[in-house]
């Protein structure tokens, strides 16, 4: 797949690299801005906080 792309850009290796740079960046955004927030409400994580040591020491239950 990637030589298909690399073989369909154009010009020579240094336009085909920085556009295939650009590229991954467009992607990267998208996936940043649209993907991520859209299926961060579909996934559910532990947002819960860590057990962590009182000052004095002691554990508290719960």
């Amino acid at each position: 797949m990637y030589a298909w792309i690399w073989r369909h850009l154009p010009g020579e290796w240094q336009t085909k690299t920085a556009t295939a740079l650009g590229l991954v960046l467009v992607v990267a955004a998208v996936f940043w801005y649209v993907v991520f927030p859209w299926v961060e409400p579909k996934v559910q994580f532990d947002h819960g906080v860590v057990d962590r040591p009182s000052p004095s020491g002691s554990r508290t239950p719960g």
